[in-house]
């Protein structure tokens, strides 16, 4: 009942209700200054005196208070001004009191005012925080209530604690912190506990969710904190800073925000400084093919920081061709770039691009990548990746090219798809003319999926969260290594430096991850609830759709198990096995006949053939 009262009355009426306690108020005060201080029998013996100066103190109450809108302040946002704006109220009570007591004959003395006054304050602060607390009362029993438990008591956990403290759907009942200085002490009237006490915590509190309030902690960390509190049955998000809030956008929605890669690696990420590698490509004249596309774009992001003479683009996609073009052409001041409308299968394309701009470097990122697309397009999907790492490969070794890097992927080890066989076959195109290029240093980059690419899972999984999902998944056991698009660029560019010759460069990304864990995570950083059997209310659920054609349930990163350190700590070398010059002619020879004759059975066959012949010959290199 007292809900429905509490919701039922208008903002007007409410803020009639507090302008009449605060009138009350004024004559409460008055009337206990004069007991305290006078007596009742004074009272009894003046009792016009006593009603003149009443009247005046609550006009002079009533006015002050609405002139400064005192009762237009919310309860809940009653706090130190407020209590400034009360204080104004009562020392204009006693101005007020004391100018009657010296101007009127049969005064009350002036000291009854300066009582009454202060009486006022006390009374006029301790109504509205008692109404706030009754209010708050009302409120979260009428309404379902979260309870949170908020694990790390530093900055922003109090800042969190303290903007819930009057919110009637959410309550913050404890803060867990690891810092043994906290813990048994009350923050922001909240008690800490440790870490080892959180179940304990969760059962007594009965909490709902639990809140990682220390935004400035590692990624890993925060990773490793979060799959363990999840086995408490809590739902766990992560807070962002508050200064990393107000600078979002307006509206603040969390999923608005710009998902954060980072936060879904588990791990720290490679530091993206190329200090130490501009000189390689300091006034050097850069090819970078596939230039539009998502790993293409950012090398040439990056490759404007190391200063080259000129960046030459190529790619056959008019649009992104002219989007990166312009983007590069506006900001790149003093470098040439220059775009190439075509395709890297064009061979007389290829070799008058770097015969006309004497190419010193070449970065070739242009491949078709989608797994299901190529499976679906073996044909053109192998001429592309294959043919057109040859054309390209051999171009650079005609023109003198000084370096050559490849992009590959973590689908050439062990290839179970199309798209993954394509790439390990331009491996071993590259490999081969590594073995007998005597000026081209050929080199290759292979890397895990790269977070928020095109066609990679964060876009995929933001469009399906945005439209309420589901989140569909292959297989819920399905891991993957991922990386980051800056991730992936540096490591292009620090192999550049560090190649020479048929290396194969891969960046050590730790564990890899289960793909499940990153739905969830962009799922709850989205403000959102994973819905399972666990928590059949929810808003998202994660649907499996069964493991697409060629798809592995796990990824790999190297063939053999050696292994050899760079100058860069997070970059490992390898030096695998290939095929010789007469069988690399040979299985070239043998694509080029299928791809003609468009025969997917024979192209199956020779990508077979080939790739398990050069899986026997995996060497091991030791320094």
């Amino acid at each position: 009942m007292l809900y429905n009262l509490a919701i039922s009355l208008t903002r007007s009426q409410k803020r009639a209700l507090i302008l009449s306690i605060d009138v009350v108020l004024v004559g409460l005060s008055y009337a206990l200054a004069c007991w305290l201080l006078l007596g009742l029998s004074w009272i009894a013996a003046n009792p016009g005196v006593a009603l003149r100066d009443m009247i005046i103190l609550l006009v002079m109450g009533g006015a002050v208070t609405t002139l400064m809108g005192l009762h237009k302040i919310k309860l809940n946002a009653y706090e130190m001004q407020g209590v400034i704006e009360s204080a104004f109220v009562a020392v204009m009570l006693i101005g007020t009191g004391v100018l009657a007591a010296l101007i009127m004959p049969t005064a009350t003395p002036a000291h009854v005012f300066a009582v009454a006054g202060m009486l006022f304050l006390i009374l006029s602060v301790m109504a509205r925080l008692s109404l706030r607390t009754a209010l708050l009362r009302i409120y979260r029993r009428g309404n379902p209530q979260t309870r949170l438990l908020i694990y790390g008591a530093g900055h922003n956990g109090q800042q969190l604690a303290t903007a819930l403290a009057t919110d009637e759907r959410v309550r913050a009942v404890a803060f867990v912190d690891d810092d043994p200085r906290l813990q048994s002490l009350s923050i922001a009237g909240l008690r800490v506990h440790a870490p080892a006490e959180i179940d304990e915590v969760i059962a007594r509190h009965a909490v709902d969710r639990i809140v990682l309030a220390m935004p400035k902690a590692p990624a890993s960390l925060r990773s490793n904190l979060t799959e363990r509190l999840r086995d408490t049955g809590c739902e766990v998000h992560a807070l962002p800073s508050f200064a990393d809030l107000v600078s979002q956008t307006a509206n603040g929605l969390a999923d608005t925000r710009p998902v954060d890669v980072n936060e879904l690696l588990g791990r720290e990420h490679l530091g993206e400084s190329l200090s130490g590698v501009q000189d390689i490509y300091l006034g050097r004249r850069v090819l970078v093919t596939g230039a539009g596309g998502s790993i293409g774009a950012e090398l040439c992001r990056q490759l404007i920081l190391c200063r080259p003479e000129t960046i030459i683009l190529i790619d056959h996609s008019e649009h992104s061709l002219f989007q990166i073009h312009r983007e590069l052409a506006n900001v790149a001041s003093g470098i040439r770039i220059e775009a190439v409308l075509g395709s890297v299968c064009d061979k007389q394309l290829m070799t008058m691009t770097m015969q006309r701009w004497h190419i010193d470097i070449v970065l070739h990122a242009a491949a078709y990548k989608h797994v299901p697309l190529v499976e679906d397009n073996a044909i053109e999907g192998m001429r592309n990746n294959v043919l057109g790492t040859k054309i390209t490969a051999d171009a650079a070794e005609d023109a003198q090219v000084e370096r050559f890097i490849l992009v590959s992927t973590d689908k050439a080890v062990r290839p179970t798809s199309v798209m993954g066989a394509s790439k390990r076959m331009a491996e071993l195109v590259v490999q081969d003319l590594a073995t007998r290029s005597k000026v081209t240093r050929f080199s290759m980059v292979r890397f895990g999926n790269v977070l928020g690419s095109s066609g990679s899972v964060i876009p995929l999984f933001q469009e399906q969260i945005a439209n309420g999902g589901p989140v569909t998944l292959t297989h819920s056991d399905v891991t993957r290594y991922f990386m980051t698009i800056p991730e992936a660029v540096s490591l292009v560019l620090l192999a550049g430096s560090y190649a020479r010759g048929g290396d194969v460069f891969v960046l050590d990304m730790g564990k890899p991850v289960p793909v499940r864990q990153i739905a969830r995570q962009m799922i709850e950083g989205a403000g959102l609830t994973v819905r399972d059997g666990k928590n059949p209310d929810g808003d998202i659920e994660i649907r499996i759709t069964g493991l697409r054609p060629g798809e592995k349930l796990h990824e790999e990163l190297m063939i053999g198990s050696d292994m050899m350190t760079t100058a860069h700590p997070k970059i490992l070398r390898a030096l695998e096995g290939h095929l010789s010059e007469i069988e690399m002619a040979q299985a070239l020879k043998s694509l080029r006949q299928a791809i003609e004759a468009r025969d997917v059975d024979v192209l199956f066959e020779t990508m077979a053939k080939w790739i398990e012949k050069s899986r026997d010959k995996v060497i091991t290199v030791n320094e």
